[in-house]
């Protein structure tokens, strides 16, 4: 009887490190005026980018859900519209898996909307295949996608007054790697047949995501654009839906006892994009919305100036 006592204390006690840990929540304090700013939310029809896009709209904010499944993101525009009662909510069409549909999304974007306040880089997936132009589909999607979109919005945040660039990394990011030689030579950071395999590519794409806006905000320097990385959490969404069928039954029972709900992950989005006075951390990682220090990795210039610098030739930028 007294093994079960302790073991019982244990795991009861390994519950509440977790959810202290790993696990933690926070919540966005954020009061600022949001009312008549644009916000681009990518993948905002499910998850995270969902539950940002519902606390936005109810802060006055014109929110462009850009995506591929325009039924989905018509269903998320009902809710959204139901939940705050606000019709400037609209779906654009956006495969971050094709350098063609972001350039196009990015033409229609200029064209119809006079201006950008918010781009939050928020879709991302776990998964092996490649992109329509051949990419790795983690480092196509998670990365090089939202690069390209965010270097050609740029001119149009610049003309806010104060605009931000929110893009969603992992603490997976500390797993992470970048091979340049093999980046160039096939097009991928990592694939593989076995989920292992890709989710070592995830975590490089999540490395990248933390390069990129360490790099951003060196090139955002003297503008009234500043940029943010951020981990929301361990979050139970459609992230990975593409895993093997035997994970999913070992991830669920977990996901329900531990993972934050969408609303919950969300929250330190919505630190980066509403709080006042962060401007200073420009090119930071945030996790609990709270600034939070990075490895040697992610903070290494050289190596995010090289990352950049073949993200512009990979994207038909340079």
């Amino acid at each position: 009887m007294i093994h079960l006592i302790i073991a019982g204390a244990l795991v009861a006690a390994l519950y509440v490190v977790l959810v202290e840990t790993l696990f933690k929540k926070s919540k966005c304090k954020g009061t600022a005026d949001m009312t008549g700013k644009t916000a681009i939310i990518t993948g905002g029809n499910t998850g995270i980018g969902k539950a940002t896009a519902l606390d936005l709209a109810g802060r006055g904010v014109r929110v462009i859900l850009a995506c591929r499944n325009q039924k989905k993101a018509e269903a998320a525009i009902n809710d959204i519209k139901k939940s705050t009662g606000s019709d400037d909510i609209l779906f654009m069409e956006l495969d971050l898996g094709s350098l063609k549909s972001v350039r196009a999304f990015a033409e229609n974007f200029l064209k119809s909307e006079s201006r950008l306040d918010l781009l939050i880089n928020n879709a991302g997936l776990v998964a092996d295949g490649r992109t329509e132009d051949g990419f790795g589909v983690e480092f196509g999607v998670n990365h090089l996608g939202h690069f390209l979109l965010t270097c050609l919005l740029l001119d149009r945040l610049k003309e806010s007054p104060a605009a931000r660039v929110i893009t969603l990394s992992s603490m997976a990011y500390r797993w992470g790697k970048i091979d340049f030689d093999s980046l160039v030579a096939t097009k991928d950071l990592g694939s593989g047949r076995y989920s292992w395999q890709f989710f070592q590519a995830y975590c490089n794409s999540k490395l990248c995501n933390v390069l990129f806006t360490h790099e951003l905000a060196k090139r955002l320097k003297g503008t009234n654009v500043t940029c943010y990385s951020v981990h929301p959490g361990v979050v139970k969404t459609e992230l990975s839906r593409h895993v093997s069928l035997w994970q999913k039954v070992f991830i669920e029972p977990l996901a329900r006892l531990l993972f934050l709900d969408p609303k919950t992950g969300a929250q330190t989005t919505l630190h980066c994009a509403v709080q006042e006075g962060i401007e200073h951390f420009s090119g930071r990682y945030f996790s609990c919305c709270a600034v939070e220090k990075v490895s040697a990795k992610a903070n290494n210039d050289v190596v995010a100036k090289n990352l950049w610098e073949v993200s512009e030739r990979l994207s038909g930028l340079s």
